[in-house]
């Protein structure tokens, strides 16, 4: 067990968390072989986890492969679950990338734009530990959970 491995899955507290639950469930959504299923959750969110040791060793310019853009789909798309299960209205997300590793995310509810960010070097996605990436997580989903209480009308349509 590598050492970010076992940092992952040390904190239970973390792991019964309902961002975590739901990033389980899009890692295994995004598995279609079935390849997915012998892993644990801790094993399944460990590319997400960069050190800056591991940071270091990607290059600062590249190209994002598909496990990368599936990566970062799935992250997106469980924030997008978690918004839908707080309010009730769907959320939609929508990540474009070019080639090159650069784009935008955008999350919908109705009319109303939850979340616009624009993303650069996705080849180096990850988050410095796993308590962060559900802190980051849980900063958008409170600003999305605000807009959407402020603006309801426009969620609504």
């Amino acid at each position: 067990m590598t050492e970010t491995l076992a940092g992952i899955a040390a904190d239970e507290g973390l792991m019964q968390s309902q961002f975590v639950i739901e990033m389980d469930r899009q890692m295994r959504a995004i598995d279609p072989y079935g390849e997915f299923d012998r892993l644990s959750t801790a094993e399944l969110l460990e590319p997400f986890i960069l050190t800056k040791e591991k940071r270091r060793e990607i290059p600062l310019v590249g190209d994002p492969d598909e496990t990368v853009v599936a990566r970062i789909k799935a992250y997106y798309n469980a924030i997008s679950a978690m918004i839908e299960s707080e309010c009730g209205l769907m959320a939609v997300p929508l990540v474009h990338l070019s080639h090159e590793g650069f784009g935008r995310v955008i999350i919908t509810v109705g009319k109303l734009v939850v979340l616009d960010r624009s993303v650069r070097d996705v080849h180096r996605f990850g988050f410095p530990t796993l308590s962060k990436m559900k802190d980051e997580a849980d900063k958008v989903l409170s600003v999305a959970l605000e807009l959407i209480g402020e603006h309801s009308k426009v969620a609504g349509l």
